[in-house]
C-alpha cells in the first residue's frame, strides 16, 4: 500500500527557513518520480519541484528557484524540501506526490499518489 506522510511544517517569519520531509511506505522512492505542490487559500494548485527518476534531472517552479531546494534519500524512502528565504507568498498547504513513469518529471499536474499535507505559514 503506497502511503506518503508529509512533515516539518509550521510557522515561520519571513526570511526565516523550513525543511519538509515526506516519508514514503508500500514501495520504493527510487523508482518513481517524486514531486512537491502546494495549495493556498484562494489560489490554484502550483506544481514547486520535482525530480526525475530516469535521470535525477530537478525541476523547480520560478516562484521558488533559488531559494527551495528538493532532494531524495533514497535509504530512508524519504524526500526532502528545504525552504530557505521564506517569503509570505509560500503560506499554503504542501504536498509531496509520486507516479511511475518512464518520463521526466513535470510541475503541472497531479501524479498517482500524494500526501495528507503539511501547512507552512510565513508571517511575523
Amino acid at each position: 500500500q503506497v502511503k506518503l506522510v508529509e512533515s516539518g511544517g509550521g510557522l515561520v517569519q519571513p526570511g526565516g527557513s523550513l525543511r519538509l520531509s515526506c516519508a514514503a511506505s508500500g514501495f520504493s522512492l527510487g523508482f518513481y518520480n517524486i514531486g512537491w505542490f502546494r495549495r493556498a487559500p484562494g489560489k490554484e494548485r502550483e506544481g514547486v519541484s520535482c525530480i526525475s527518476s530516469s535521470d535525477g534531472g530537478t525541476l523547480y517552479a520560478d516562484s521558488v528557484k533559488g531559494r527551495f531546494t528538493m532532494s531524495r534519500d533514497n535509504a530512508k524512502n524519504t524526500m526532502y524540501l528545504q525552504m530557505n528565504s521564506l517569503k509570505p507568498e509560500d503560506t499554503a498547504v504542501y504536498y509531496c506526490q509520486v507516479e511511475q513513469s518512464p518520463d521526466r518529471c513535470y510541475l503541472g499536474g497531479l501524479y498517482d499518489y500524494w500526501g495528507q499535507g503539511t501547512q507552512v505559514t510565513v508571517s511575523s
